[in-house]
């Protein structure tokens, strides 16, 4: 999996093997959002986060939004990793690279992405704080999940 586009993984995010993936030579511009795991959050302190995904259908959402990026920006390259399972204060939770010949439209996807990662890949997260913890829900933080794992049909969890 390690050569794949768009990525689910419970490692630690390699920023520079995601840029080695867009970088060509038509390319002027890479850009980088790294998502990591912040210690507050609405004045609660944060211990860890744990995220949890559909992982088949997260990586095919995943692919989903580069198809995207590629139809609104023709001449971009884009790749994703996602990480899950139990991440530290720091760790970098997501990361997209996108490249492109002007910087204009390698900012543009980047930011597309990573709102569309919030609104259609099926990953969630748990806080756990100093005191307790709550599964988050849609990355939204629209729908809560209070078992910690969305209804889907046709899925068991």
């Amino acid at each position: 999996m390690a050569n794949t586009l768009f990525e689910i993984t419970e490692e630690p995010v390699q920023v520079e093997h995601l840029i080695q993936k867009v970088e060509r030579r038509e390319a002027g511009a890479i850009t980088t959002f790294i998502g990591a795991v912040r210690e507050w959050t609405n004045g609660k302190r944060t211990i860890y986060l744990a995220y949890e995904a559909y992982e088949p259908m997260a990586v095919k959402m995943l692919a989903q939004i580069g198809e995207e990026v590629q139809s609104k920006w023709p001449d971009t390259e884009i790749a994703i990793t996602h990480r899950i399972g139990e991440l530290s204060i720091s760790d970098v939770a997501v990361a997209i690279a996108v490249s492109a010949p002007h910087r204009k439209a390698a900012y543009e996807a980047n930011e597309y992405a990573i709102e569309r990662i919030k609104q259609i890949v099926p990953i969630w997260k748990k806080e756990h704080w100093e005191d307790g913890e709550t599964w988050i829900g849609d990355q939204l933080e629209n729908v809560p999940y209070p078992k910690g794992k969305p209804k889907m049909e046709g899925v068991e969890w």
